[in-house]
This record gives structure tokens, C-alpha cells and sequence, in this order.
């Protein structure tokens, strides 16, 4: 019988996970799996892959259930007073990840859309990420993943010209952007990070601005830099950026 009893549990929270409805539902899965309906909830996603340790289990307050798909495992957490960030560091402890944690939802009811959220965190970590990362944070990145052929296009008319330069010269001046964003606007720092001189930072910025037609002072302008960065990082093909001073 209490084979039985968690058998239908499970399906229950699948169908949660699924999205599909029904009349108590939530209700339901709660009572046979001994969770609250309402509460803060939030769900991860990982890729299987080999060599990773044994999955997880509860931890700093946090109740784990482990749900196995084709191609990923699923986590629906009880977060209790946790938060999103405690989801990632414990999957990251000993995990080669990469993985996606949702943001905090209310309720049983919500964790299909829990699970599209970390499904979009996910893919924020492209191709051949090694981090378990929160959507928090992320999501002008998710939007950007979520949309390959928008993306591609984006990323080649943002930065279609520096695909006729050298590849050591594109990539410079792509990761002295991304410095300069991680950096606030601040060529100072950013000229420290790269190790380079401050005028050095702005010499770059001003090809990359004269190499996309876009200025880093108009407002549209620089949020479709930022966006096409970002294309850049997940779209297969594109240079990916990588730090380098002179």
C-alpha cells in the first residue's frame, strides 16, 4: 500500500511539473508526498551526465525530490527559509554541472511554471557550461537563448563586421565590451581587470562602436550590444570572449 501511495505521488508531481490541471491536483500530491500546497517552492534542472556523484538530498532546511527524465533530472525543492542561490550551491558541491534553478514559487500549483524558469536558466549556460546558476539575474540572457534564430540574426548584425576580422583581434575587442558592462561603464576598472591602460579601453570601444554603428551612449544602442553579447556566448559559431591585455 505505501508502495502504491508513492507511486501515485510521483505521478501527481509529474503532472504538476507538466503543467497539466486538474480538480485538486496540488491538493492531492501534497497530502500523499507529505508536502504543504502552499509554500515556497522552487524546481532545478540538470543534464544527466557521466561521472556525476549521487544526486543530492535534503539540506540546510531544504527538502529535495528527484524526478528523472530523458535527458535531465528534476528537482522539485521544498525551499522552507532558503533561497534560490542555497539551490545552486548545493548542486554545485561536487557537481559537474551545469544546471538551472527557478526563481521562488508559491505553491505546488506553480511548479510547471517553475519548471520552464529553470529550463531558461539552463540554457543561459550554453555549451559546455560547468556552473549551476540561478535565472535571477539572468533572464535579458534567457530571452536571448530562448530564441536561436532571432539570436543568430542579432548577433550577426550587431557584430557582422567583426566576423571579416582576425579572430584574435574580434575577440579582444568583444571581451573588452563584456569587461566594460561586468565593470559598470568604468574604464578604470575595466583596464585593471584586463591589464591594460585606460586609453587602451577606450580605443577599443570606440572600433567596436565604429565597427557596429552603435554607440555605447545611446541607451537602445547599448542594449542591443548587451543583447547581441549575449548572443554571442550561446549561439554555436560566433567568437566567444576571452580576456586578453596588451
Amino acid at each position: 500500500m505505501r508502495q502504491r501511495g508513492d507511486e501515485r505521488g510521483w505521478a501527481l508531481l509529474d503532472a504538476l511539473l507538466d503543467d497539466e490541471t486538474g480538480h485538486d491536483l496540488a491538493a492531492l500530491a501534497g497530502a500523499v508526498l507529505g508536502l504543504p500546497e502552499r509554500g515556497r517552492y522552487a524546481v532545478a534542472v540538470v543534464p544527466v551526465r557521466e561521472g556525476a556523484r549521487d544526486r543530492p538530498g535534503d539540506a540546510h532546511g531544504m527538502r529535495l525530490l528527484w524526478r528523472p527524465r530523458p535527458e535531465r533530472e528534476i528537482a522539485v525543492v521544498a525551499l522552507g527559509e532558503a533561497d534560490p542561490a542555497a539551490v545552486a550551491a548545493l548542486l554545485s558541491d561536487g557537481r559537474p554541472g551545469p544546471g538551472g534553478v527557478s526563481p521562488v514559487v508559491d505553491g505546488l500549483s506553480a511548479l510547471g511554471t517553475a519548471r520552464r524558469l529553470a529550463d531558461a536558466a539552463l540554457l543561459t549556460c550554453g555549451l559546455g557550461g560547468e556552473r549551476v546558476v540561478c535565472l535571477d539575474g539572468r533572464v535579458p540572457a534567457a530571452l536571448v537563448a530562448g530564441q536561436p534564430a532571432l539570436s543568430a540574426y542579432l548577433a550577426t548584425d550587431v557584430f557582422g563586421a567583426l566576423l571579416a576580422r582576425d579572430p584574435a583581434d574580434r575577440a579582444l575587442l568583444v571581451s573588452t565590451l563584456d569587461a566594460w558592462l561586468e565593470c559598470d561603464g568604468s574604464a578604470g576598472r575595466t583596464a585593471v581587470r584586463l591589464c591594460c591602460h585606460r586609453n587602451t579601453v577606450l580605443n577599443r570601444l570606440r572600433r567596436l562602436e565604429a565597427l557596429t554603428s552603435r554607440s555605447l551612449s545611446r541607451p537602445r544602442e547599448m542594449v542591443e550590444l548587451m543583447l547581441a553579447l549575449d548572443a554571442v556566448r550561446l549561439v554555436p559559431g560566433f567568437p566567444t570572449p576571452s580576456g586578453d591585455g596588451d
